[in-house]
Order: C-alpha cells, then sequence, then structure tokens
C-alpha cells in the first residue's frame, strides 16, 4: 500500500473486528443470592463479567424504544453495540463472559425472546429461592431504601395479588416454562439459592461446570455481598433517603459544609437508625397467606422441574 492510499477509517477497522458477546446469563431471580453470585463468578481467572451488574438490556427490544424511554434508562444500555462494549475488555484467557440480570424472569417474554433473537447460544441460569422467604426480602429491601407505600404482605396479598411486583417476583412457573419454550430447555440450568446457603464452594462449582469453565477453581465465598438492614424509624429514613422539602431545606443550610462531609453525616445517621433484618417481624397471618398465594405455582414448578421442592409447602 502507497503513501496514497486511503486509509480506512478508525470505525471501518474496529466494526471488522468481531465482537465477543456473553456466553452465559443469570436470568433471576432477585432477592436469591446474584449480586454474591455475580462476585464469585468475577474471581474465576476464566470468567469474564460485564462491569454492569443488572444491564437489564434485554427487558426491551430497544430497537423499537421511543427517544424518552432510552433517556430514562438509567444506565444507558439502550443498544446491541452499546451492550457488546461491556464485554470489549475480555481478553483469549476468558472461556466464559457473562452478566447478571435477575429481572430477566420478571419480564420474561420480551427477555426470552430478544436473548434467543441476539444470544440463541448462550447458556442461561435462575437461582430461585423459597417464593416466601424471597417476598419477605424483597419487602425489607424496599423498606430499607424506602421505595413506595409499605403495605403489609398480607394486606397486598389479599388486596393486589400478582399486581404486586413484591409477589409476583416469586411466581416462576410460568417465566421459567417460557424460557424452556422459546430458548430450548436443554440450555437453561436450574440452581435453588437454598443450595447456595448450605454450601457456596459446592454450589459454585457446579455453576462453573454449568458455563464450561475450570470447576476446580475455589472461590472466597465468605464474605457475603449484602447485610440485610432496615430502618428503626421509617419516617426518619425516608427523611434520609428520599427527595423531600425537609431534606432540601437542611442540604441548603448546611451548603458551607464539604460535600463529603455532608454525605459522611448523612451515612452516619442512617446507619444510626438501622438495625439487623432479624428485628423486623412478619406476622403468621403473613407467612399464612404468601404460603397459599405460592402454593399452586410451587406444585406446577415441580412437575416441571422434576425436583422435590416440598420445603417450600411447609
Amino acid at each position: 500500500m502507497n503513501a496514497n492510499t486511503p486509509q480506512p477509517a478508525a470505525s471501518t477497522i474496529q466494526s471488522a473486528v468481531a465482537k465477543r458477546t456473553p456466553t452465559f446469563l443469570i436470568i433471576g431471580v432477585q432477592k436469591s443470592g446474584t449480586t454474591s453470585i455475580y462476585n464469585y463468578l468475577k474471581q474465576h481467572p476464566q470468567v469474564y463479567m460485564s462491569p454492569v451488574k443488572e444491564t437489564n438490556f434485554f427487558n426491551k427490544n430497544w430497537d423499537n424504544a421511543s427517544t424518552e424511554m432510552k433517556r430514562r434508562k438509567k444506565n444507558g444500555i439502550v443498544s446491541w453495540d452499546l451492550y457488546t462494549q461491556l464485554f470489549d475488555g475480555a481478553t483469549d484467557e476468558h472461556m466464559a463472559l457473562g452478566e447478571v440480570s435477575p429481572n430477566y424472569m420478571l419480564n420474561y417474554k420480551t427477555a426470552a425472546e430478544q436473548i434467543q433473537q441476539r444470544l440463541p447460544n448462550a447458556r442461561l441460569i435462575a437461582v430461585l429461592r423459597n417464593p416466601v422467604e424471597r417476598a419477605c426480602s424483597d419487602y425489607l429491601m424496599n423498606m430499607r431504601d424506602a421505595i413506595g407505600k409499605q403495605t403489609p404482605l398480607a394486606e397486598q396479598v389479599r388486596s393486589r395479588g400478582d399486581a404486586s411486583h413484591v409477589l409476583v417476583k416469586g411466581k416462576y412457573y410460568e417465566p421459567l416454562n417460557y424460557f424452556f419454550e422459546v430458548c430450548d430447555r436443554n440450555r437453561i440450568d436450574v440452581f435453588l439459592y437454598d443450595d447456595l446457603r448450605k454450601d457456596s464452594q459446592s454450589f459454585m462449582q457446579r455453576m462453573y461446570e454449568s458455563i464450561g469453565v475450570d470447576a476446580g477453581f475455589v472461590a472466597n465465598t465468605s464474605k457475603q455481598a449484602q447485610t440485610a438492614k432496615v430502618p428503626k424509624n421509617q419516617t426518619l429514613n425516608r427523611l434520609l433517603k428520599t427527595k423531600n422539602p425537609v431534606r432540601t431545606m437542611a442540604t441548603s443550610i448546611m451548603q458551607l459544609i464539604p460535600t463529603n462531609l455532608r454525605h459522611q453525616l448523612r451515612e452516619r445517621l442512617i446507619s444510626i437508625n438501622s438495625q439487623d433484618k432479624g428485628k423486623a417481624k412478619f406476622t403468621e397471618e403473613d407467612i399464612i397467606l404468601l404460603q397459599q398465594y405460592y402454593r399452586e405455582d410451587i406444585l406446577k414448578l415441580q412437575e416441571l422441574l422434576q425436583q422435590d421442592l416440598s420445603a417450600w409447602l411447609q
């Protein structure tokens, strides 16, 4: 090539390089240890994880999404090109590339079809938790983060049912069956959160086998990603964690204090107002109604998986 020959544009060269895409996805479910699993997977030298946990990319068909919808997506990953860029850091030593978005099972119809279209060979993994425990954990998380009105679980069962996101996330049969039908049952593995709690090393070794990397690697699973806390006083918690006139006024008054010190003070107040989740009590009515609400779904799931889930029914 002589000096006068036009050089290809950088964008042309980049597009000519084959993009690496995920070889596995953890599709669910929320409050089933997925943050810890994400961190354990990152430790494996043959595994590359998306630097963004919960991309939620496959929850919508972004090719047809409105400009406003794209603008409102928090992480800004609204195109296939932006999504695949998350895996540009993978090297030849990385045999498995993955991401964790536990709400794919909540948005199962769109997610299953988008995944089948974009990643027809990727391994899919669902981690399921006793739905009664999952609902209680989700409720406590919403309480901690001051998300929405904290309606008691028993009242949610009676008045909202499947309209409650906290409740419906624990109905696994229909989403999983849909994934089986759309994405091929043979490439979907189902794990139980109970097994992660009983023996995290054995659990991770089975997951390493599932995604095709060295199962002999021993991850440090001694540290859990999240230590659940609940507020002692919910009114104070809302003042500290949500936008409100009192917080706005306090911020204005404290403008002379350096930003980092203001943040430290706020975090200190949140810490003082926090207590172990064991202090939060659910009523007998909460638990009985939740067990009744999930019973039929658990029986159908048990048949679908051909796996004993009787412990969830007790």
